[in-house]
């Protein structure tokens, strides 16, 4: 079972990277094109343009932070341990779907079985956290019954 966190976890970690890389790419681009815009005897449209550039970094930079506090709570993680009781690092097994509990990831596939990725602040996340193999509980009309934990 630790493999399997194991890879879910590189799973999540890939996620931050890609969304990080892409956050660091769209951020160079709008510099360099707002760097690469010449004045033109329109400077209204040049000041527009900047300013539109100037958004873009601002709107990417905002999302590679957002990234790197995700990489900041999987590195918090260690895959290596199994609870019993969900918490953060968890994997948990339930009759509606299994639970990677460290990032909003979304659906991970491992062995041709989906696991969903979510945080613990997430709905399901803060329903799951404390909770053990044995405990059912409700959510948006859904029954939920924790068969494992790990």
């Amino acid at each position: 079972m630790s493999e399997l966190k194991k890879e879910l976890y590189n799973q999540c970690l890939d996620y931050v990277e890609k969304c990080m890389g892409a956050a660091q790419l769209a951020i160079n681009e709008a510099q360099k094109a707002s760097s690469d815009d010449t004045k033109s005897s329109a400077g209204d449209k040049y000041e527009t343009g900047r300013e539109m550039m100037q958004q873009e970094t601002n709107r990417n930079t905002a999302q590679l932070i957002e990234a790197n506090k995700l990489k900041i709570a999987l590195n918090k993680i260690n895959p290596n341990v199994v609870n019993h009781i969900a918490d953060t690092g968890s994997l948990v097994i339930t009759s509606n779907g299994s639970f990677y509990i460290a990032i909003s990831a979304g659906l991970l596939k491992v062995n041709n079985e989906s696991y969903f990725a979510i945080s613990p602040a997430s709905p399901v996340g803060m329903m799951l956290k404390g909770q053990k193999a044995g405990v059912e509980f409700k959510l948006n009309d859904k029954i939920y019954l924790i068969k494992q934990v790990f």
